[in-house]
């Protein structure tokens, strides 16, 4: 798969739910350029949920592939009335339940070692060409947020991510994950403060 340029979390709230719904009605009548498109516009948004959910870039990527296939082969099922990336991100969360419950993931450890090269994946700050001393402080910020991500239960780091890197409104994350809103964002402010102690006791 070709990685779409860009650091943006999520695709412009510019781009229609007509736009998503006349590709998905391309490809759906074969055109295979339409669902090549749908790839582009989400594989980031897709990659960036996926790497956060597993800690590990390269099991991100194959699994960034295996859920558009999954995608592709329910496409039919899919709902026009219904938002496509809400939809396509439901099932990547249940892809990443089924995951978890065959793997019996557990948090990981602040200690564990990573690869903190430029193929890590860290949460995104906005790019206004900061000093080389700045570029060095955000990134030890974003890595210890990073690091602290890891050490939420997996069921709240994904409501945060869905929130705060991907950028879904709460009555979207709502939808995705099948929860009441006010639960979504009682369960965000409560790894909001969790992420407060961890990077507290860390400092």
């Amino acid at each position: 798969m070709k990685t779409p340029s860009g650091n943006k979390p999520f695709p412009s709230d510019s781009v229609s739910r007509d736009e998503d719904n006349a590709l998905v009605r391309r490809a759906l009548k074969g055109d295979r350029k339409a669902f090549e498109m749908i790839i582009l516009k989400y594989q980031q948004p897709l990659l960036n949920y996926l790497g956060r959910m597993t800690g590990e870039r390269e099991l991100a990527l194959d699994f960034t592939q295996e859920v558009f296939l999954k995608v592709h082969a329910s496409l039919s099922s899919f709902q026009p009335r219904f938002k496509f990336s809400a939809w396509l991100f439901k099932i990547a969360s249940n892809f990443m339940i089924d995951f978890w419950r065959k793997k019996k993931i557990s948090a990981v450890s602040l200690d564990r070692t990573r690869d903190d090269g430029e193929n890590s994946t860290f949460l995104q700050v906005p790019d206004a060409e900061p000093s080389v001393a700045k570029k060095y402080e955000l990134g030890q910020i974003k890595k210890r947020i990073e690091r602290a991500l890891e050490r939420v239960p997996e069921e709240l780091r994904e409501l945060f991510v869905l929130r705060h890197v991907n950028e879904f409104s709460y009555e979207e994350i709502a939808e995705i994950k099948g929860l009441p809103v006010g639960t979504v964002k009682n369960r965000v402010f409560q790894t909001k403060e969790m992420l407060r102690g961890l990077l507290e006791g860390s400092s």
